[in-house]
């Protein structure tokens, strides 16, 4: 007597059943993936490609922020080269921000514009041992990157490469001419009272070179 192998029939649908729930799988994961899913039109502001580094747009939009940074920490001239003859390193670590070259020290000096040499106008400031010289930047050219470092906020790190980083630091230079000195004739300044406020790299105690962010000619 032969032995027939048993085999369970398919059950009717079944096959019908899987095709059902995978169909509706699939249009679950299709959905959830429009909805993770951003349309971005060329051109528009999520275009990555119009996001590259604009030196322009960042100094315009970090001046106001550093000058209102630098005017509210600003410490009187008298005070400051009190402090600075004192201690320096004690005035610095107060009243400045470090960087690799020298801490950035915010200022506020009253006194009298005098000679204009190569961008920059001596003045006579109330209260400063006759020693010192003050030199305020009133260009057309502005150097240096005082004005980026001031607040310690802005960073090597936030940019590519050190080319955007230099290039911040000159655009804000480039935003404080059109905002502080754009109004100004350097030419013009000898003799008169003004008041300054700005920033400076204390390397040399008796030699500030002041980036301003505010000049009132009285």
């Amino acid at each position: 007597m032969s032995t027939q192998p048993d085999y369970a029939a398919p059950k009717p649908g079944s096959g019908n059943l899987k095709l059902i729930v995978s169909a509706a799988f699939a249009v679950v994961v299709i959905g959830a993936m429009a909805l993770d899913t951003t349309v971005v039109k060329i051109g528009s502001a999520n275009d990555v490609r119009q996001q590259a580094f604009s030196p322009e747009t960042f100094g315009s939009a970090q001046f106001p922020k550093i000058q209102a940074n630098v005017e509210q920490r600003a410490v009187a001239a008298a005070e400051l080269a009190t402090a600075i003859a004192a201690d320096k390193k004690a005035a610095s670590e107060k009243y400045g921000t470090a960087t690799s070259t020298g801490p950035v020290i915010p200022v506020t000096l009253t006194g009298t514009f005098g000679a204009r040499k190569s961008n920059t106008n001596e003045m006579k400031i109330d209260g400063l041992p006759p020693e010192t010289v003050v030199r305020v930047q009133t260009g057309p050219a502005v150097n240096g990157t005082d004005l980026r470092d001031a607040t310690g906020e802005i960073e090597f790190g936030q940019f590519t490469n050190q080319i955007q980083y230099q290039d911040a630091g000159s655009a804000i230079n480039n935003e404080m001419k059109k905002t502080v000195l754009s109004g100004l004739d350097p030419d013009q300044l000898d003799g008169k009272t003004a008041t300054v406020v700005g920033v400076f790299k204390l390397i040399n105690p008796k030699n500030w070179l002041i980036t301003p962010v505010k000049v009132e000619v009285k």
